[in-house]
């Protein structure tokens, strides 16, 4: 096979339909829009419009409820913390709190805090200071030989 050997599938490409190009094209005239009305005309676009009638997003029931001061945390799971810890991104001898995981580029930005969750593994003994811990991540932190402290998310605030 030589490259100008190359072509596309069968059926793969399909020249562009080129409407209003005269009567003999079966597109000429009105270009397929039918004659007069909204949808003839340029510069219309009627996404879920449907004539007058209650449109059906209207029609369905509504379920649920989206609290207003909801708390928003930063995710930190141990495995990633080992992991920056091996990289040398973090110091697993001095404390670890919120401004450090931000400085090491860990967590992007702390939100409402950050919260600590056991998935991944914990070699290090370190010392965490956070806004919030899942009860297995203290457990893994503990069992580890370190210590996790929870801080009460209206300190952080």
């Amino acid at each position: 096979m030589k490259l100008n050997e190359l072509r596309p599938a069968d059926g793969s490409t399909h020249n562009k339909k080129r409407v209003g190009r005269g009567v003999g094209s079966g597109k000429g005239k009105t270009a397929g829009r039918g004659i007069k009305g909204q949808k003839s005309r340029s510069g219309v676009a009627i996404n879920g419009y449907e004539g007058g009638q209650m449109p059906i997003y209207q029609r369905l029931p509504k379920r649920g409820f989206n609290k207003p001061n909801r708390k928003q945390f930063a995710v930190v799971n141990l495995g990633l913390i080992q992991k920056f810890i091996d990289a040398k991104k973090l110091d697993a001898k001095s404390d670890i709190d919120e401004d450090a995981l931000v400085a090491s580029g860990l967590v992007r930005r702390k939100l409402d805090g950050v919260r600590i969750l056991a998935k991944g593994e914990l070699t290090s003994k370190v010392a965490l200071a956070v806004t919030g811990a899942s009860k297995s991540a203290i457990e893994a932190v503990e069992k580890a030989g370190g210590s996790l402290t929870v801080t009460s998310a209206k300190a952080a605030e």
